[in-house]
């Protein structure tokens, strides 16, 4: 940062040029009262600048303001165009939303979908375990039913020896 003098240091202002034997700066009193005081008015000036750049709530209600004063002179010199603009703005906000809802439901139809082709799935696989449960089970039935009738024939013999006897 340079101060008023042109220099870019306050205190080279001061100094002598060691070839020349001259001063850079003022050496009156009153001319430094003045330049001190100068570089404060462009300090505060600088300070009050940056303190408005980084006032973010201040530069957006200052935006907002902007905009609702351009429209309103936009609608005072032509009103249709405005109000074409917002029907425009209407309708475009209606087709994303429409589009929105509509890709809402066919991902919705399509989960559904592939959740009953699971709950397929998984009802084929159930009968699946069943159908061999009851392929052992009738198994071991007709083994029991085999050994029953062995042994009543064995019963059968015996009783027939014994009567023959």
């Amino acid at each position: 940062m340079s101060t008023p003098s042109g220099s870019s240091r306050p205190d080279d202002a001061a100094r002598t040029d060691a070839a020349s034997g001259e001063t850079n700066g003022p050496t009156d009193p009153d001319a430094i009262k003045a330049e001190i005081e100068a570089t404060r008015e462009q300090l505060g000036r600088t300070v009050d600048e940056l303190s408005h750049r980084l006032d973010v709530p201040a530069r957006a209600k200052e935006g907002a303001a902007r905009a609702k004063d351009t429209a309103v002179e936009t609608y005072r010199e032509s009103p249709p165009a405005v109000v074409g603009a917002g029907a425009g703005l209407v309708g475009l906000i209606g087709l994303v939303v429409w589009r929105r809802r509509r890709k809402r439901r066919r991902a919705a139809a399509t989960a559904t979908a592939t959740g009953s082709n699971a709950a397929l799935a998984q009802a084929r696989a159930e009968a699946r375990v069943a159908r061999k449960k009851a392929a052992r089970e009738a198994a071991r039935a007709r083994k029991a039913v085999a050994r029953n009738a062995q042994r009543s024939r064995k019963r059968t013999r015996k009783a027939t020896r014994r009567v023959r006897k």
